[in-house]
């Protein structure tokens, strides 16, 4: 009876079995498809060196940025000792870290053809920074960015300490990443239904001249309630990859937009590729790298940790489009882009930039010292609204 109906304890170790032959033929099953054919591994005939490239641009343009910060507290601490002591001149580079002036000063350079007397600088950055990513994907983002460097490190000390990074699910993940780019339409809204002669007022304006004074400020100042936010960033920073640029900052969803036109994508060779899967955990942005021929995504910032995780010849580089029904020697001959060359593109940019700007006289706002002397020791009591 117990083997007729199947309830007694005999044919439990027989339905076992049977289940796990089958489990076992399906493997067996599996692994003789040719889908599931295992590849041979060709290994790099040279260590990757992207990483080292990447973080040696990275510091280098934190310890400018830090330089232009000392130059920069230098010139407001001499204002605000009522003209007195130590003088430097203003670093016009200070105006890169006013991307809302620099997104207004190009919409007035499109509107009027005329290049902008306040904060010239910050438009020529924005626009040299807008252009990486047409050249590049979103390099800006991981190449130069202090914030984006300062994130990359926090979420790396987080792994160091938790043996891990936390993945947000994608029901969560996917309306949070939206939360930028919805950031990012509402200050075009705003700036875009401006008119020349706003936009012109407006960096005109007492508080438009000195914003890089009150983003000074707000930093020296800092309220309790901008320190908890701050540092509540911080700590999400260190448990989740990129938290702030991923979710929360504008100008990368700007820059994300613009890399969609790049001609220069991550792309992998599927003849080359061996299916491992490092390439894709390696990836911050959690872009399925091991299952695209090319990544498109406005997420991919061109750090190329996938490249470097990537233990096969060919399969995997940042590149134009492969030469087509070429070898596989000649399929990425001249159209991977090398770290040093990506690197000096946007040295080549940035410099470029700057040299134009300088050599037209429109870098540095030419403004009189009686003006900054009225308006810089006073900074904190002007408001946007009273342009």
């Amino acid at each position: 009876m117990e083997a007729v109906t199947g309830d007694g304890d005999h044919s439990r170790p027989r339905r076992c079995a049977l289940a796990s032959n089958w489990a076992v033929a399906m493997e067996i099953a599996e692994e003789l498809s040719p889908n599931r054919q295992k590849k041979t591994l060709v290994r790099r005939t040279r260590a990757d060196g992207s990483q080292r490239v990447r973080h040696a641009a990275q510091w280098l343009f934190v310890a400018l940025n830090a330089w232009i910060g000392v130059q920069f507290y230098l010139w407001v601490r001499y204002y605000e000792r009522g003209a007195t002591g130590l003088y430097v001149s203003r670093p016009p580079g200070v105006d890169g870290w006013l991307p809302i002036a620099g997104l207004m000063n190009t919409r007035y350079l499109l509107t009027t053809g005329r290049v902008p007397v306040v904060h010239p600088a910050a438009m020529f950055l924005f626009l040299g920074f807008v252009l990486m990513s047409v050249l590049l994907k979103k390099a800006f983002c991981s190449w130069l960015c202090p914030v984006g460097t300062l994130s990359e490190n926090l979420w790396k000390l987080g792994r160091r300490m938790f043996k891990r990074n936390f993945h947000i699910p994608a029901w969560l993940d996917v309306p949070l990443r939206v939360l930028k780019y919805l950031l990012l339409a509402f200050f075009a809204w705003f700036i875009g239904g401006m008119s020349a002669e706003a936009l012109e007022n407006f960096m005109g304006s007492p508080y438009g001249i000195v914003a890089d004074v009150k983003m000074l400020n707000f930093f020296r100042e800092m309220g309790l309630t901008a320190a908890i936010v701050i540092g509540l960033l911080a700590v999400l920073s260190i448990f989740v990859q990129n938290f702030w640029c991923r979710y929360l900052c504008p100008y990368g969803a700007l820059l994300g937009i613009a890399s969609l036109a790049s001609p220069v994508k991550i792309r992998r060779d599927e003849e080359a590729c061996i299916d491992c899967g490092k390439c894709a955990k390696a990836c911050p942005a959690n872009l399925k790298v091991d299952e695209l021929v090319q990544i498109r995504s406005a997420e991919c910032n061109a750090c190329m940790e996938c490249v470097a995780a990537c233990p096969a010849q060919d399969a995997l580089q940042l590149a134009l489009p492969a030469r087509k029904n070429a070898e596989r020697e000649q399929r990425w001959f001249h159209r991977t882009l090398h770290p040093v060359a990506v690197a000096a593109v946007i040295a080549y940019i940035f410099l470029g930039v700057v040299l134009v700007a300088r050599s037209t006289g429109h870098w540095q706002t030419n403004l009189p010292q009686s003006d900054y002397m009225s308006l810089v020791p006073y900074a904190d009591e002007l408001s946007h609204a009273a342009f």
